[in-house]
């Protein structure tokens, strides 16, 4: 499955008053990660919007496993990678490294959706072209 890893570095506003990583930045990141796996599939959301007419990809379903904490001026590694794909939805897992441990595992479970003629937010079938790339082991 396609998969992509982007850096991340912690800022200050990402921490609480203990000085690690407040937990729900870690979900922030996370959804920048998904923008940037699409993007290094060659589809920003910019083009599934204009261009495709589509919404993008809502979350369904999320969690977070946290395995080592992180702290102001980290610099960490995001892998993410697709670890399934159905008719409309599919799953992505986000692993946070720092300093090359394991320090934080997502798994996520999102929808390709787009606005139906009542102006509704729906689910549709993947584009047959992305859910190649998605596939893909590149």
């Amino acid at each position: 499955m396609f998969s992509n890893e982007r850096h991340q570095k912690i800022e200050w506003g990402d921490c609480d008053p203990a000085d690690i990583v407040f937990y729900p930045r870690y979900f922030a990141f996370f959804d920048a990660s998904t923008g940037a796996l699409f993007e290094a599939m060659g589809y920003s959301l910019k083009h599934i919007r204009d261009e495709l007419g589509d919404v993008g990809w809502p979350m369904l379903n999320t969690g977070s496993t946290f395995f080592k904490p992180s702290k102001y001026g980290d610099n960490v590694i995001i892998k993410s990678e697709f670890t399934t794909v159905g008719r409309a939805s599919f799953g992505i897992r986000h692993q946070l490294f720092n300093d090359g441990d394991l320090a934080v595992e997502c798994l996520e479970k999102r929808v390709w959706a787009c606005l139906n003629a009542s102006g509704t937010l729906t689910s549709k079938v993947i584009p047959n072209e992305i859910r190649a790339r998605m596939l893909s082991q590149d």
